[in-house]
């Protein structure tokens, strides 16, 4: 089965607890210190594998989760790290996030490999908080939390010519005789239900990947049809081949068919018309069609090659065409570098660390930044606490309560841990 996208979960594992633990051995005075850090949570990780050509594999899975963190332990001894979970994805995948709608990673070549979810690092044991003037801390930090994601993972053909066309006028004909692809070919509409992919071989030692993709109609970027699930896969092609029946034995006009499929690769991405295109009129051996040819050629302007598929004539001219068309076209991303998330930049000072709101009677506060911390901090001993007092202090929390006009004694909510509010 040919699956091509894909909406899955991702949250990476969290970093294992740090421990609170002292030295206790004997003739050892002031042992001091000994937890030891955990270890960091599994990364969610997406590779190329050559050997997969469809996302079947994460059809079914709704969420992927990484491994927790080992804890630290006692003797100063760190935890171990967890495994990283890593996602082996078709040549050509496309990794992009659903909330931001922007690409984390293009996958095109062999060895790309990224890491699209990244695991939290482990907590702080006691040993790492010791300082000359608290030389014997008793507290320690929970691991960081996994990040969370929701990403949606599209396969995107890798091919240098896309055949596009109505159904039944011969691109797969066209393939089976150009390539050693062998697609299931007969006599009625969309026999192809999936893309096709051959290796052609020009002259000159030369070849080039074709695909041959699934018969478009009229209102197929709107979902008509086999609709746009398959025309993603011509984003990536450097020419355009249109196939047309000229012989019009289906009663269509051909240069309505030509119009018709310009349209819907038009209303699906505006840029695919700027691709370079060439014309194949396809069943030249047919009654009629070379009168048809004549009406087509005197209302458009690009190349025109006439061809019966069936019956292997005038491929040759169609393959050493393409070959030099491709010589001269350069291979260019997919997107532009505003598309991808590592160029998007956020400023620290335009971005807030926390928001208050009121609930009823209740402050709650919110953010990235406090929810981590709230996360991270064990709650068991004064100092814990107090050391997490302190770090809301230094973020501006309460300078920004009094200004809201929070008062001692008022209920304060970070996530679901309720605290009175003091001066």
């Amino acid at each position: 089965m040919f699956i091509d996208e894909v909406i899955i979960d991702l949250i990476a594992g969290s970093g294992g607890n740090g421990c609170m633990a002292f030295r206790r051995e004997k003739y050892i005075e002031m042992g001091g210190p000994y937890g030891g850090n955990g270890g960091k949570g599994a990364d969610i990780v997406f590779a190329v594998d050559e050997g997969l050509n469809t996302l079947l594999d994460l059809r079914y899975r709704k969420q992927i989760k990484g491994d927790k963190g080992e804890n630290g332990l006692g003797k100063g001894m760190q935890g171990a790290s967890a495994e990283d979970i890593v996602v082996r994805v078709p040549l050509g995948t496309v990794i992009t996030d659903v909330d931001t709608g922007l690409v984390i990673a293009d996958l095109i070549h062999k060895d790309d490999r990224v890491v699209v979810a990244k695991g939290g690092r482990g907590g702080r044991g006691n040993m790492a908080f010791a300082t000359h003037s608290n030389p014997a801390p008793s507290f320690c930090e929970n691991g960081e939390p996994g990040e969370i994601r929701k990403v949606k993972v599209e396969l995107k053909l890798l091919a240098d010519v896309g055949l596009v066309g109505m159904p039944s006028v011969g691109k797969s004909t066209i393939i089976s005789m150009i390539s050693a692809s062998k697609p299931k070919i007969a006599a009625y509409h969309f026999t192809t239900l999936t893309p096709n992919l051959g290796v052609v071989r020009a002259s000159r030692n030369r070849s080039f990947v074709v695909a041959d993709l699934p018969g478009l109609i009229k209102g197929a970027s709107l979902g008509e049809g086999l609709g746009d699930r398959f025309l993603r896969h011509i984003e990536r092609t450097r020419v355009i081949a249109h196939v047309i029946d000229m012989s019009g034995f289906e009663g269509r006009d051909p240069y309505e068919d030509y119009v018709t499929i310009n349209n819907e690769l038009k209303n699906f991405n505006a840029s695919l018309l700027d691709k370079p295109q060439i014309v194949i009129a396809n069943k030249m051996d047919i009654d009629g069609a070379l009168d048809n040819l004549k009406k087509f050629e005197s209302k458009v302007d690009a190349k025109v090659f006439q061809i019966s598929a069936a019956l292997n004539q005038g491929l040759d001219k169609v393959i050493d065409e393409l070959a030099d068309m491709l010589d001269n076209i350069q291979k260019e991303p997919l997107y532009t570098e505003e598309k991808f998330e590592s160029h998007v930049f956020y400023k620290f000072e335009e971005k807030e660390p926390f928001t208050i709101v009121k609930d009823n009677k209740t402050w709650v506060i919110k953010g990235d930044t406090v929810e981590k911390l709230f996360k991270m901090t064990k709650f068991n001993s004064d100092e814990s606490v107090l050391r997490f007092s302190n770090k809301l202090r230094k973020l501006g929390v309460d300078d920004k309560l009094r200004e809201l006009g929070a008062e001692e004694g008022d209920n304060i909510r970070i996530l679901d841990f309720e605290f009175e509010f003091k001066e």
